[in-house]
């Protein structure tokens, strides 16, 4: 079991930066698949961008390439979202999860395997 808390949420206007904070502790295994996610309202939740503990290339979906960055600090087993040039279709409540161990290994992208979730962290855009 892995335990996920979010932080950094909030309110800011359109073109401003926030940066997203995820504390995880428990069953944290090397190379895990760890990423945001994001729902807002009346839509379905959607993958943000997501990584690989261990390294390699992080997935970003289309709509936040080039505003957003995922990094992590193995260390301190925290996760981190950068958001810059925030637009107020970003706003939505953000998860952080991390990939529940799989039998073989699966693509570090949304939609493979299943995930523990934090409780989330609301981040409103203002136009």
């Amino acid at each position: 079991q892995v335990h996920l808390v979010e932080s950094g949420g909030g309110s800011v206007q359109a073109g401003g930066s926030l940066r997203l904070s995820c504390a995880a502790s428990g069953d944290i295994y090397n190379n895990n698949c760890m990423g945001w996610f994001r729902q807002a309202p009346g839509k379905e939740r959607e993958g943000v961008a997501t990584i690989y503990t261990g390294g390699g290339s992080p997935y970003y979906a289309d709509a936040v390439k080039g505003r957003f960055t995922i990094s992590q600090d193995n260390a301190k087993a925290t996760l981190y979202l950068q958001m810059n040039s925030l637009k107020p279709e970003d706003t939505a409540m953000y998860y952080c999860a991390a990939r529940l161990r799989h039998p073989y290994p699966l693509p570090c992208t949304p939609g493979y395997g299943e995930y523990n979730w934090g409780e989330g962290t609301l981040v409103t855009i203002s136009s």
